[in-house]
C-alpha cells in the first residue's frame, strides 16, 4: 500500500493539541496520517520551537503538509521562512493573525499580563507588521466569522472577526487562496466545514469553489 500523505498540526497559544483532537481524526478520515506538533507556547523560545518543528517534518515522509492554528501558523511562517529548502507540500493555516493580534496586544496590557503570553507570543503575536508569502508552496487560509469568543471580554473588536482575530489579521500577501468561514476561533477546530476544507486545499491547493 502507498504511504499516506504527512500532515503536521501545530497547535495555538495556551494550547497543547488536545483541542484539535477531533480535527486530526476528521484528517485522518480524509485519507491523511497526522502527526501533533507539541511545543511550550509560553515559556519556549522561537529558536527552539522552529528546530523542533523541523526536526518533526524532517522524521516524516516527503512531502510534509503543515496545518497551523492561530500562533501555531505564525510558527509554520517562521519555520518556512528559515528553511525554505524543506521537503513541504502545502500548507494551511486557521485563523493564524498574520499580521499581528490586536487582541492580543490589548490583553498583555492588563496587570500580570505578560506573564502569560512569553517570548514566543511576544516576537509574533504582539507585532503589527503584515507578512507577505515569497514561497512556492501553496498556502491557503481559513479565517472565521462566527465572534463568540471568550477573548471578547477583553477586547471588543470593530471589525469583523472570529471573536478573537480579526479577518484583515489573517489576510497574508502572496497568500494562494484566503476563504472565511462561519466559525469562531476555536470553534473552527470542531467545525466539520474547516477539516472538509483543509483537505480539499491539501489534496488540491483549492478550497472549494462553492465555499468561497
Amino acid at each position: 500500500m502507498p504511504e499516506l500523505p504527512s500532515v503536521i498540526f501545530a497547535h495555538g497559544l495556551w494550547n497543547t493539541g488536545f483541542e484539535a483532537t477531533l480535527l486530526r481524526a476528521r484528517l485522518a478520515a480524509h485519507g491523511f496520517k497526522v502527526t501533533q506538533f507539541h511545543y511550550r507556547t509560553v515559556t519556549a523560545l522561537l529558536h527552539q520551537v522552529v528546530a523542533e518543528l523541523r526536526a518533526a517534518v524532517l522524521a516524516e515522509p516527503a512531502p510534509v503538509h503543515l496545518v497551523g492554528h492561530s500562533l501555531g501558523g505564525l510558527v509554520i511562517l517562521r519555520l518556512v521562512d528559515e528553511h525554505p529548502d524543506l521537503p513541504l507540500g502545502r500548507i494551511v493555516l486557521l485563523g493564524a493573525p498574520v499580521n499581528g493580534s490586536a487582541a492580543a496586544r490589548a490583553a498583555v496590557q492588563l496587570p500580570g499580563a505578560a506573564l502569560l503570553f512569553g517570548p514566543l507570543a511576544d516576537s509574533e503575536l504582539l507585532r503589527a507588521e503584515p507578512r507577505r508569502w515569497r514561497h512556492p508552496f501553496e498556502i491557503g487560509v481559513i479565517a472565521g466569522s462566527n465572534t463568540m469568543s471568550f477573548a471578547r471580554l477583553f477586547n471588543r473588536l470593530s471589525e469583523p472577526s472570529d471573536g478573537t482575530v480579526t479577518i484583515d489579521e489573517t489576510r497574508l500577501e502572496g497568500a494562494t487562496e484566503h476563504l472565511v468561514l462561519p466559525v469562531s476561533h476555536i470553534g473552527m477546530l470542531l467545525a466539520p466545514s474547516v477539516v472538509d476544507e483543509t483537505a480539499q486545499f491539501l489534496s488540491t491547493g483549492h478550497f472549494s469553489p462553492q465555499a468561497s
